[in-house]
This record gives structure tokens, C-alpha cells and sequence, in this order.
């Protein structure tokens, strides 16, 4: 999951709801702080959280989800570095 697309979303569904954070923290059973880590991507929400905060925002999960699989098949993918090849060390050449 893309944690700053997830918590971009959910900022944007509260404040076009018109909530502040701590509303939504509080009737979502957060802390404010963590909600605030949540939006800006520093942390990726459980299974439960997510389905807890779009209940209480009325958004649909599904739509979300969908969202964000679509945000991130568009995504360029990070070219995928292989790691040198290390050679077996000879065994002769260990002192112990």
C-alpha cells in the first residue's frame, strides 16, 4: 500500500467533510498524533484502521482501495538492483 496516496485521501475525504483531525481521531478511537502520522504517509495503517476511519468518514473502502491500485499500477517502477555475486571463500586460507 502507498502510505501517502492512503493518508492524502483521507485528508482530503475529512477536510472536504469539514472535520478537523481530532474529530475524526477521536471518533475513529485514534490519537490525534497518530492521525496526523496516518495523513502524511509516515506510517501504514492497519486492516482495521482503514476500515474503521472510511466507516466513520462514510467513504466507501472499496473505492479507496481501488483508487490506490490504479495510482500505483500507473507508478514507474524502481529499476531492481541485483547484488554483486560474492565467491565462496577457499577454505584453505581460513586461519581458525
Amino acid at each position: 500500500m502507498d502510505a501517502v496516496r492512503f493518508g492524502s485521501m483521507i485528508r482530503r475525504i475529512r477536510t472536504d467533510c469539514g472535520w478537523t483531525r481530532r474529530r475524526l481521531a477521536r471518533r475513529a478511537g485514534l490519537s490525534e498524533q497518530y492521525l496526523g502520522i496516518l495523513e502524511t504517509g509516515g506510517n501504514v495503517p492497519t486492516l482495521t484502521t482503514i476500515l474503521e476511519l472510511t466507516e466513520v468518514l462514510g467513504a466507501n473502502v472499496g473505492e479507496i482501495m481501488r483508487q490506490l491500485a490504479l495510482a500505483l499500477a500507473r507508478a514507474p517502477r524502481k529499476p531492481q538492483i541485483t547484488p554483486p555475486e560474492v565467491e565462496p571463500q577457499d577454505e584453505s586460507d581460513d586461519p581458525t
